[in-house]
């Protein structure tokens, strides 16, 4: 295992994080049908993570990732807490949430986080969250406490992320991305600010979708070619941390390969998520063609569904816009309007019955 700075923070972390998603038991809305480990099954699984070098291991709060905060208290008590780093979040906005979130996971935890994360920072409480008594004002203070070490976003967006890099309060961000969405990624290569900030990467796998396409050494090795602190894998058996931590060094494969390597399964829109792309109605673009990506890599009752929830409007905007200021500003020359075509015929062709798969 290599190490490598978390920003400015004076902590190392190692390059690989373990994410508790898949040791969680039982089901949770958003979550279902992962790995239901009991406590002593999940401990020794990042019991092994930590033999091969782990230190930093990723949580959220108990309503988000069922019981893996509280799995995670008891492996470090078992381990002995100065040894890892605890990363933790939770889906609060305003500063009162945000403060009894923190205090919740200190008791569940049973010891204080090093890392907070205002987790799913978007659009619509960008406000809430930086501005006066919301959530960062929270965890400012509950940094004055003692209550958490450093303070972070943790976000999809590339603005919110930008913004946070510029905030002197916020000491670590955390994205998404991955071989294939790996948008984001090269801007914040390119932005100075995003420099002194400790980044940490989730979706590595997208969503446990990408290794059905390529192996986790070359996930792991992509995301690690870009300036970042730690990869986050999702993990849940002995196997997966084995082959996570296989990384021998940092290699990205071209974008084109990527694309050639999909195209032996279905037809990928050539979009990265880079995000640059601004709908005149407010079209979140990317997120779309998201959807159309995870419904042919195997997610395909919760794409579609996610789809169907308002492509037809999107599309018929698409179809009368004149200007177009998507396509200008796609550095791929993503035809956007025709892609918008393609999803409504999926969904058109695919009616949504049954129950999830």
């Amino acid at each position: 295992m290599r190490y490598r700075k978390l920003g400015h923070t004076g902590l190392s972390v190692s390059e690989i994080g373990f994410g508790t998603i898949p040791i969680l038991q039982g089901n949770v809305p958003v979550l279902p049908d992962y790995y239901n480990l009991n406590d002593e099954q999940a401990i020794e699984v990042m019991e092994f993570a930590y033999r091969l070098g782990c230190t930093l291991y990723d949580t959220a709060i108990v309503p988000e990732y069922g019981d893996a905060e509280i799995k995670l208290g008891k492996f470090a008590r078992k381990i002995g807490r100065e040894h890892i780093i605890i990363s933790d979040k939770a889906r609060f906005f305003d500063g009162s949430g945000m403060y009894e979130a923190v205090e919740c996971s200190c008791e569940n935890l049973g010891t204080c986080p090093d890392l907070y994360f205002v987790h799913q920072a978007d659009f619509e409480h960008e406000e809430e969250i930086f501005g006066a008594g919301g959530a960062i004002c929270a965890l400012l203070e509950l940094k004055a406490q003692g209550k958490i070490r450093f303070i972070g976003v943790a976000s999809h967006y590339y603005d919110i992320l930008f913004r946070a890099a510029k905030d002197r309060r916020v000491d670590v961000l955390q994205m998404s991305g991955n071989i294939f969405e790996r948008g984001m990624l090269e801007r914040i290569k390119e932005e100075p600010c995003f420099r002194r900030m400790g980044i940490l990467v989730n979706k590595v796998y997208a969503a446990g979708l990408l290794p059905s396409f390529f192996t986790a050494k070359e996930l792991v090795e992509g995301v690690l070619s870009y300036p970042v602190s730690c990869a986050l894998i999702g993990l849940g058996t002995r196997a997966q941390v084995g082959a996570a931590f296989a990384v021998r060094q940092s290699r990205l494969p071209p974008f084109f390969k990527v694309l050639r390597t999909l195209e032996k399964q279905f037809d990928p829109i050539p979009c990265d998520r880079c995000q640059r792309c601004h709908c005149l109605y407010g079209t979140e673009i990317h997120t779309l063609f998201r959807q159309y990506h995870y419904y042919y890599m195997g997610k395909d009752y919760w794409a579609l569904k996610k789809l169907g929830l308002g492509i037809e409007e999107a599309a018929a905007q698409c179809r009368k816009c004149r200007l177009m200021p998507c396509i200008l500003e796609c550095p791929n020359r993503i035809r956007i309007p025709e892609e918008m075509q393609k999803l409504v015929a999926l969904v058109r062709e695919h009616p949504i019955w049954g129950n999830p798969k």
